[in-house]
């Protein structure tokens, strides 16, 4: 059976599409959002570095893609009112979204639960839990108004399969997971929005990196390897796909 990393994208699977990536100066986000964008996706570039950001952006533009847009903003400072002038920057000049990409994650640190900073705690679950929320309810009059629009948050192993010292992150991500459920069960009825989460597995990222610091880099897949599991499930292909967390060997349904 074919696997999301087996999905062949037409050309124009995302032409005239608006996706927003957090997190897209770097690793997998950076990767998808030019995925999206070689498949036609106008592409809203979101991060922290705007230098980063910035040759994101040029690549696309050299590539001849459609022209992206840069919207710096740091999630961990971020209030709900940077997230409303964000979406109402959006309205004005798209009026719609298409799709939303929660890619930007901080681990924190690997310690026990005991010995685990406070101030720390707090800013990882800032950066992957709250933020997630904040920019998803911001966005959602935007994804109403698209004929079919993907939100996709970004799991990982530990949020399902707790270990010890994973702390805040694997916190985080069980929370993103169970946000994403919710999501999905209160969109499914009246809203054309889908929902989902995907675990990327080991992925040659800085994230990655600063986790498994004795790992050899060069054993890992890179970010471009997956893109045809991110173009599936930002695509229309993926429309019948509601409340799952699937992971790069996931099986392309046949209902699809």
């Amino acid at each position: 059976m074919s696997t999301l990393l087996d999905y062949q994208p037409t050309a124009d699977l995302l032409d005239h599409k608006i996706i927003l990536v957090t997190g897209a100066g770097d690793g997998l986000g950076r990767a998808a959002a030019k995925a999206f964008a070689q498949h036609g996706a106008t592409v809203i570039l979101l991060g922290r570095t705007i230098s980063k950001l910035e040759q994101v952006y040029d690549e696309i533009e050299q590539a001849g893609w459609p022209q992206a847009a840069i919207y710096p903003m740091n999630l961990e400072g971020a209030s709900s009112q940077d997230y409303d002038e964000l979406a109402s920057r959006l309205t004005e000049a798209f009026g719609h979204l298409d799709g939303l990409l929660h890619n930007a994650a901080f681990l924190g640190a690997l310690t026990p639960i005991a010995q685990y900073d406070v101030a720390l705690w707090q800013r990882v679950m800032q950066i992957n839990l709250n933020a997630p929320f904040l920019l998803t309810r911001a966005c959602l009059p935007l994804l109403r108004q698209a004929a079919q629009a993907s939100v996709l948050f970004t799991s990982c192993a530990v949020a399902q399969q707790p270990k010890a010292y994973w702390g805040a992150y694997a916190v985080s991500k069980a929370g993103q997971d169970t946000l994403m459920g919710i999501l999905a069960k209160e969109l499914e009825a009246n809203t054309h929005i889908r929902v989902n989460s995907f675990d990327p597995g080991p992925v040659r990222t800085f994230l990655r990196s600063r986790a498994y610091p004795g790992e050899e880099p060069a054993r890992l897949p890179a970010p471009d390897t997956l893109m045809p599991a991110y173009l599936y499930l930002m695509g229309a292909d993926s429309q019948t796909r509601q409340g799952q967390r699937l992971h790069p060997h996931s099986p392309i349904a046949s209902a699809d």
